[in-house]
């Protein structure tokens, strides 16, 4: 009896949280809503990718306010946001930071580390493809490793710590495509489109005017960390595992894509569609995720960690096509 006991006093008080959390999430979606006009899509998939405790990689034309996304996003959640502009001559000293000799009144020398931008709760990585493969690697590993080693000595970074990385799809000329490998450490690929025509018409009164909607805070690093937390302790029902489990598998050369695929995703890719369903339905102000969860998150979850076959391509498939084809299969 005392141990049902106990897990109901566990369940009462996910729930309570859940509730509560949920709220103030819904809260800093609807604040960044005011500042950001027709990218609602776009808004709620960065949440779902920090809420996750993940990284993001925004693909879209100039224009589009990715940067105003990011500094609206660090206003709102209460984060010190930083941006960095990539380009070929970035080093990676320019993001992590670097020791320098300092001489003390008594003429005693010694060296003393000056942080660089990458330390930061919500850093913008723009136009990432634009430094040379060594400066992108520097960023890479400190997303992954939540530190930063200069000479030696170990700097742990800010927590929570996440990048938004941009990507132009247009202009290749002169960029460093990232690898597969580090693609792989971005939770999510998203798509920031243009705008539809009521929200552009929006655009241009609220932004060419005497006076522009500024954004608010509605929470803070430590509310958002509590928020990651509980992320990860929401229940996950046996047929959304399952349906998870199919879809990653079967977007792999081995799955049902035999003959399109010529590499899928690996394991992370499951790890990161179970933390971004439970995101979502927290964000929805839901206790559980559905199977309707892992089909909307799919193509921006596996889309950068596959590639299609020569023979596909030359048909004229695309990988979005493909896993539309492989999510009629799960749904």
């Amino acid at each position: 009896m005392a141990g049902s006991e106990s897990v109901e006093k566990l369940e009462d008080g996910i729930v309570r949280s859940a509730e509560q959390v949920s709220g103030q999430i819904r809260a800093a979606k609807e604040a960044i809503s005011t500042v950001i006009f027709g990218q609602d899509r776009v808004i709620e998939n960065t949440l779902v990718t920090i809420l996750s405790g993940g990284h993001a990689l925004l693909i879209g034309v100039p224009g589009l306010a990715k940067t105003k996304l990011v500094e609206t996003l660090g206003i709102t959640l209460g984060l010190d946001a930083k941006r960095i502009q990539f380009t070929p001559d970035l080093m990676p000293s320019d993001i992590l930071g670097a020791e320098v000799l300092d001489e003390s009144s008594a003429g005693k020398r010694s060296f003393r580390f000056i942080s660089g931008p990458v330390f930061a709760q919500l850093l913008m990585a723009d136009e990432i493809n634009r430094a040379s493969p060594r400066t992108q690697s520097a960023l890479l590993q400190a997303m992954q490793e939540q530190h930063i080693t200069v000479a030696g000595a170990r700097h742990d970074l800010p927590k929570p710590f996440h990048v938004l990385a941009t990507q132009n799809p247009l202009e290749q000329e002169g960029t460093y495509p990232l690898p597969e490998a580090q693609l792989d450490r971005f939770l999510m690929e998203i798509d920031v489109d243009y705008p539809d025509r009521d929200a552009e018409r929006r655009i241009l009164f609220e932004t060419t005017g005497a006076d522009e909607t500024l954004a608010k805070a509605s929470m803070n690093a430590d509310t958002l960390i509590a928020a990651q937390r509980l992320v990860r302790r929401l229940p996950v029902g046996d047929s959304v595992v399952e349906a998870i489990l199919s879809l990653v598998r079967a977007a792999r050369p081995s799955g049902e894509g035999e003959k399109l695929i010529a590499w899928g995703p690996g394991p992370r890719a499951s790890q990161s569609l179970m933390l971004a369903v439970r995101a979502r339905a927290l964000l929805d102000g839901r206790l559980a995720p559905s199977v309707d969860d892992v089909l909307d998150l799919a193509e921006p979850v596996l889309k950068h960690r596959m590639a299609l076959t020569f023979t596909a391509r030359a048909e004229g498939r695309t990988i979005p096509d493909v896993i539309r084809q492989l999510k009629t299969r799960i749904g």
